[in-house]
């Protein structure tokens, strides 16, 4: 395994001022944003850290040779929107870019795109498998094509009174993951697992490990504080950040020592990225930056 950084947290930095940090900390890999410039839709979504819309071949080469010349890989290209998205222009951009994604991946030699697969909220489960199905099975073909990995993070994307009834991203649970991978069987679809969104509906984070070790192509490292008065208050059907809050590893619910000697039983060999969403650490860029560095020395034991 190599200890990564997802990008996003650092929106005020350029690529190669982002490669520097994780150098400058000891992170020896890197998850880079790559949404559509000034397509920003939430918050740490919408960042760039190479814009491959804009950027010509030759000038992506020269940016990922700096991150070479550092000895900081780039673990995956990420861009997390919503291609099942009700709203045709939002469903089209997002596969559109999706695309990009996957050939500039296999011709950087990155193999990675990590996403989710999107859902229609005020649609069924049932409803949106058979959507993801129709949207879904080009772009994995596409992957086999050029051969790169997808890895669909589990995060279910319902936080909020805005994502309610449903979230907008179906690849929430073991059970809809089993379907995902029924749907379309193909070895270059699998996860980019995230054990706090288990921890957030009560699911053991553990047990997916042993369950889907093949199909498990890249690591969250996130923690989450449950506050159990609030959800004693608020109930489970509440909006989620009525009684949780994102944390860095090592300051909320996770035993990380457990997830990491599970990774280890599985032989795992990818990447694990720290994604940071603590706001204890927002306030400007010497938190972020302190946040960056606690998280990098918490992690880093196990590794």
């Amino acid at each position: 395994m190599k200890l990564g950084l997802l990008s996003a947290i650092l929106d005020e930095s350029d690529f190669r001022q982002v490669v520097d940090i994780c150098d400058d900390i000891g992170f020896r890999a890197v998850e880079l944003a790559c949404w559509p410039k000034g397509n920003a839709l939430r918050r740490y979504a919408g960042v760039t850290h190479l814009d491959l819309q804009k950027l010509s071949p030759e000038a992506v080469e020269a940016e990922l040779a700096y991150a070479r010349g550092k000895q900081v890989d780039i673990s995956a290209l990420c861009y997390y929107p919503n291609p099942l998205s009700p709203d045709g222009e939002e469903r089209e951009t997002a596969v559109e870019h999706l695309r990009l994604l996957i050939k500039t991946a296999a011709a950087t030699g990155i193999g990675m795109v990590n996403t989710f697969i999107g859902r229609d909220k005020s649609k069924t489960a049932e409803e949106n498998l058979l959507r993801y199905k129709e949207i879904w099975s080009p772009l994995v073909e596409l992957a086999e094509q050029q051969n790169v990995k997808i890895a669909i993070e589990n995060c279910p994307m319902l936080f909020s009174k805005d994502e309610w009834p449903g979230g907008n991203n179906l690849a929430g649970s073991p059970a809809l993951w089993d379907e995902m991978f029924r749907l379309i069987d193909s070895k270059q679809l699998g996860l980019n697992y995230d054990p706090s969104h288990c921890v957030i509906f009560d699911m053991d984070y553990l047990k997916p490990i042993y369950r889907y070790k093949d199909k498990i192509f890249h690591v969250h490292f996130k923690d989450v504080h449950m506050d159990r008065e609030k959800l004693d208050y608020h109930g489970r059907q509440a909006y989620p950040l009525e009684y949780m809050a994102p944390k860095l590893p090592g300051l909320g619910e996770i035993d990380w020592g457990a997830f990491c000697s599970a990774l280890y039983d599985i032989g795992y060999e990818g990447y694990a990225c720290v994604e940071i969403e603590d706001k204890n650490f927002e306030a400007d860029a010497a938190a972020v930056r302190r946040g960056i560095e606690l998280a990098h020395r918490h992690m880093s034991a196990y590794f």
